[in-house]
């Protein structure tokens, strides 16, 4: 009985029904924001809402009488189970806004697609080198905030007035936004020599870091991608291996038979 509801819910038919619930779910909740809309169809969606809803805690369950304890051993079940469990929560007065957490089922998308699985999981592997180049970077970001602020604050205490102020003039420039007509210009015209102090902070922040954040992503995905094909690929050598050993071991009885 199990095994045929676990081929069942590992199944293609009916993951694709999943994918396609979510995705109709995700819909509904992009049309409830019209009140246009929710005036003369707010029941109707409010019902599919509901029914899809079932339909999700009804696969969680039996993922739960599939997989039993493995089921919490499982990273993206949890992932999935937290989801579903949100809409679950009674949306009374003080828990309302708890309502539009509902939308967070679309996020299923990622645990029941296997290539989104891929990249979240790539991005995960690669948060201690992010978090090396987000520290470099923030060292730098406020050794170039306490030069900006000594330099600029007299003129331009709008933008470099305190230490607040101009770290977030300069992540605006850092992002590259209205930097030089908004900024930079303004300020060289006061301070003409300016002009090296922003190109310096926009190579090394701008050009360098940001891209080392891009580096760090790529290099780790294209690792666990190696990885998950070396391991595939030792899965069915020995797979191969136990096959053909039990094709002698059974060659070997049929000679001793013969004999």
């Amino acid at each position: 009985m199990r095994e045929t509801i676990k081929k069942f819910v590992e199944g293609t038919r009916f993951q694709n029904t999943i994918i396609t619930l979510i995705i109709i779910n995700a819909v509904i909740f992009g049309l409830e924001t019209s009140p246009n809309i929710m005036n003369e169809y707010g029941t109707i969606l409010e019902n599919i809402d509901a029914l899809i809803l079932k339909v999700f805690i009804i696969e969680i369950a039996l993922r739960l009488y599939v997989h039993k304890f493995k089921f919490f051993t499982q990273p993206w079940s949890i992932f999935d189970l937290l989801i579903v469990g949100i809409a679950l929560v009674p949306t009374t007065e003080a828990l309302s806004a708890l309502r539009t957490l509902r939308v967070l089922r679309v996020l299923r998308l990622i645990s029941t697609i296997p290539t989104m699985r891929k990249v979240v999981e790539g991005l995960l592997a690669a948060i201690p080198g992010i978090a090396t180049v987000a520290t470099i970077m923030l060292l730098f970001f406020y050794v170039f905030a306490v030069i900006g602020t000594h330099l600029y604050s007299a003129n331009f205490y709008e933008w470099f007035g305190t230490m607040g102020k101009t770290m977030f003039t300069l992540f605006q420039i850092m992002t590259l936004e209205s930097w030089a007509m908004g900024i930079v210009r303004p300020v060289m015209e006061v301070h003409p020599s300016a002009w090296a102090f922003f190109v310096l902070y926009i190579l090394m922040m701008t050009f360098t870091m940001l891209n080392l954040f891009i580096a760090i992503i790529v290099n780790t995905m294209h690792s666990t991608e190696d990885t998950l094909a070396e391991e595939s690929r030792t899965g069915m050598k020995e797979s191969i291996s136990r096959e053909i050993k039990a094709m002698e071991a059974k060659l070997l009885k049929e000679i001793k038979k013969a004999k």
